[in-house]
Formats: structure tokens, C-alpha cells, sequence
């Protein structure tokens, strides 16, 4: 964890995080996103709240020796790097931990407003594309 932070930049935000009584593992939802907290020792991990193979519960998986293994299909992910070592092509989403005013939290990406049909179109057609050369 580092100890200090500058101001979020736009295209971030600061969630704290605050940590349920005597739980080591929990979820917190932020801005449509699911979100999984693993305490290790005496760091925080955060994560996709869901298993990048198949969506299952991340915060339900058993946590060992600083990996977390969904309980739907067994795939294992290394909390520290988001490294699967059951499978070759998945990763574990992860977000950084960082102190602000003595207190934790997470750094997540603001979310990404959908371009309505109009600005996709004008897009396309600035664009060029579908044009004949």
C-alpha cells in the first residue's frame, strides 16, 4: 500500500474501504462494478468481484498462501499479480490500495459513458469507413 495519494484523476475514483468486523474477505459495489477485498497478512487486495472464467463468486473462494480460488470451477488466481495458475489466458482483474488521510482505498476507473447511436454513427462516418478505395 502506498502512503499518500494525489487527487484521483478524472478517469479514476478513491472508494474507501472499510473493513466488516472480523470478516478477511468482502464485497463492495461501486458505480455498477462488483468489487472483492482479500485481506493477506497485512495487505489489502482488491479485485473483479466475479471469476473472469465463468463469473463465480470470487469473495466465497478459499484463500490460501496469497491465492484465491473461485468456488464455482476451481480456477486459482495469484491476488498479488492476478495470475491464474489453473489456466493459461485468464486474469484477475486488480485494482491498487492506497492510504489516503491514514485510511485505505481503492483506485477504480471511473466508468466509461456509452456513446449514444448518434455519436457511433458520426464516428463511423468521420471515419471513412465502408467507404470503397
Amino acid at each position: 500500500m502506498s502512503s499518500s495519494r494525489e487527487p484521483p484523476g478524472s478517469d479514476e475514483t478513491l472508494v474507501l474501504l472499510e473493513r466488516p468486523d472480523g470478516l478477511t474477505q468482502w464485497t463492495f459495489d461501486h458505480e455498477g462494478g462488483s468489487y472483492a477485498v482479500f485481506v493477506v497478512g497485512d495487505e489489502l487486495h482488491v479485485t473483479d468481484g466475479a471469476c473472469p472464467h465463468n463469473g463465480g463468486p470470487l469473495v466465497e473462494g478459499l484463500v490460501r498462501d496469497g491465492f484465491v480460488t473461485c468456488p464455482w470451477h476451481w480456477y486459482s488466481y495469484e491476488l498479488a499479480t492476478g495470475r491464474c495458475r489453473t489456466a493459461v489466458g485468464y486474469e484477475l482483474r486488480r485494482y491498487p490500495v492506497v492510504l489516503v488521510g491514514g485510511r485505505p482505498h481503492a483506485v477504480i476507473p471511473a466508468p466509461v459513458r456509452p456513446r449514444s447511436w448518434s455519436e457511433i454513427l458520426r464516428a463511423h462516418a468521420s471515419s471513412g469507413a465502408g467507404e470503397d478505395t
